[in-house]
């Protein structure tokens, strides 16, 4: 039996996550993080079959009180990185899905990960066709030189890039630097209407209503174009199955892996 605390217990993934992780026969849901729901049962806001579920304010305040084997963050950039290291500074084992985290945040885990000798699975998108889009693009970009990535989320996402589209990014800089024809100091007119460069790649991000989540990653040579493209829905179905692998390969390395691939047999 694994126990498990949910940072953001009460968010749209967080929500879902609890509801399954309760039916399930080897995982324990004992504590949440929720700000607004200190003090709170959470089996009680949430109508759950088991309890009660403590809710705590601060990660700090949840270690003093609870024990569990895993935690999984999904609340917010800005207290992300202090749940994370709170929790692997005390030997807990972490699923990290916030974006947000610059690469300097990830070498800081990664160091706090290795010096407590646990293991931290961070992943911009547990979706498993978001995962395929992301490798099938590494494996694209080994054999087409130009190609750039447009970002797609709704209008009130505050973070750009995506931390999909981010994890992207990084991956992507590891195979190459994707040639310009035109090189963005020589653009003539505005050089930011060309994008950010994120570790090399230039990104465009759109933030409008009617999207949730999307990445697109166009490549183009000489009369010849491939488009990749992954979109999600409003469930969060897709990111619970992945979620859920990565907890029970926790367990098999030590240090930080971004990426839920580097956990899978592709």
């Amino acid at each position: 039996m694994i126990k498990v605390f949910i940072a953001g217990a009460t968010g749209w993934v967080g929500t879902e996550l609890s509801k399954r992780i309760v039916e399930e026969n080897d995982l324990q849901l004992v504590g949440g993080l929720s700000r607004s729901r200190n003090g709170a049962d959470l089996a009680e806001i949430l109508q759950l079959k088991r309890g009660p579920i403590p809710l705590f304010d601060t990660m700090e305040h949840a270690l003093d009180r609870v024990d569990f084997d895993v935690m999984i963050d999904f609340t917010k950039p800005e207290i992300a990185k202090d749940n994370v290291i709170a929790a692997l500074n005390r030997g807990k084992r972490v699923v990290l899905g916030t974006s947000g985290l610059s690469d300097s945040d990830f070498k800081e885990i990664a160091k706090v990960a290795a010096d407590n000798s646990t293991a931290i699975l961070a992943a911009g998108n547990f979706a498993i066709t978001a995962v395929l889009l992301q490798k099938f693009a590494e494996i694209a970009a080994k054999f087409v030189p130009h190609f750039e990535v447009i970002d797609y989320a709704s209008g009130d996402k505050p973070d750009a890039p995506s931390g999909t589209v981010a994890e992207l990014a990084y991956r992507l800089s590891a195979i190459r630097t994707p040639d310009l024809t035109v090189a963005i100091e020589d653009t003539i007119g505005r050089k930011d209407a060309r994008g950010a460069s994120i570790n090399g790649i230039q990104v465009h991000s759109v933030r409008l209503p009617g999207h949730i989540l999307g990445v697109e990653v166009i490549f183009g040579e000489k009369d010849e174009k491939l488009i990749l493209r992954h979109d999600a829905g409003n469930g969060a179905e897709p990111y619970i199955k992945g979620v859920f692998l990565a907890v029970q390969k926790l367990s098999t390395f030590t240090g930080l892996k971004r990426g839920l691939d580097t956990v899978m047999d592709i």
